[in-house]
This record gives C-alpha cells, sequence and structure tokens, in this order.
C-alpha cells in the first residue's frame, strides 16, 4: 500500500526527483495524502483527465498562522481562490475510486484551507502573488526513508509546463 499526496508546486518538479522531508519544495498541497493500492500510473491518468481543461493559476499569500496538530507549523495562508477551491473538489472525486478506505481525512475533511508551509529554505509572503503551472503526484514514504519523498508523476496545468510519469 502506497501513501500519496497530491500538491501544485510554486516550482515545477520533474517526475522522478526524490528529496529528504526536511527539503520539500515550496507547494500547496490540494489533495491531503491518502493511502492507495493502486499503480501510480493509474492515479496520474486520472489526474490528466479530470484536469485536462484546468488552465495554470494564480493565487495572492495571505495571512501567516500555524497549522498542525499542536499548531505548531507555520504557514502562510492563501487568499481564497474559487477556481483552487474548485479544483481541490475536482481532485477528490476523481482521485477517491482509488483510496484504500474512502473514508479517509483527504475525501472527507473539513473546509480546504489552501496554504504553503514555511521551510528552512523559503516561505512566501503576505501579498505575493503565486503562478501555479504543474499539478505533482507524490509518494510521501515513511519519514525515516532515507529515500525521503518521490515525485511519481507531473501534470501540466494549461501550456506552460511539461508532464511526465516516472518510469522507475
Amino acid at each position: 500500500m502506497s501513501r500519496l499526496v497530491v500538491v501544485l508546486p510554486l516550482s515545477p518538479l520533474i517526475a522522478g526527483e526524490r528529496f529528504a522531508v526536511r527539503d520539500w519544495p515550496l507547494h500547496v498541497t490540494v489533495l491531503a495524502p491518502f493511502l492507495t493500492y493502486a499503480e501510480p500510473a493509474d492515479i496520474a491518468a486520472t489526474i490528466t483527465a479530470a484536469t485536462s481543461r484546468q488552465s495554470p493559476l494564480t493565487v495572492v499569500a495571505g495571512h501567516h498562522d500555524l497549522f498542525g496538530r499542536r499548531r505548531t507549523v507555520p504557514v502562510t495562508v492563501l487568499v481564497e481562490n474559487p477556481e483552487l477551491t474548485a479544483l481541490h473538489g475536482t481532485l477528490v472525486d476523481a482521485v477517491r475510486p482509488f483510496a484504500a478506505v474512502p473514508n479517509q481525512t483527504a475525501f472527507t475533511g473539513g473546509r480546504f484551507r489552501a496554504h504553503v508551509t514555511e521551510k528552512h529554505h523559503g516561505r512566501v509572503h503576505e501579498g505575493d502573488r503565486l503562478r501555479l503551472t504543474q499539478i505533482a503526484l507524490v509518494d510521501m514514504a515513511p519519514a525515516e526513508s532515507p529515500g525521503g519523498r518521490a515525485v511519481l508523476a507531473t501534470i501540466a496545468l494549461g501550456r506552460h509546463a511539461k508532464s511526465g510519469t516516472a518510469t522507475s
């Protein structure tokens, strides 16, 4: 069983790219981590089909906040964006059939609060305009895995990025 997540990276990622948990590139999580037995290529194909008419998005960084169970994770919440919220809903509906457990939080959680987590290597600031041109399907390997996270596939939004699928 795999634990996957769907993100909108602030800078395009490359299928097959790996990074340590602490070095996650800045991104917007558009579909929270979920468990699946499905092949990543099948999920990526479904995401590609479901978002085939999706144009790149421009979103605006809003206020800073603290997320997480103990409210210790610094984030910048994005200003409400109907297109981003609609994309989240599209992905929930498209990917839910692949869920190992359909009532996982990724598919039944509360209100979608788009944000960018602050990292040691960067953050966004209130008022920043962010251009989102790519969807990435990422394997959330266990945190202790020496390989860290792995980009399984990328899907371009509009014509502003190339898409691909890892072949490993």
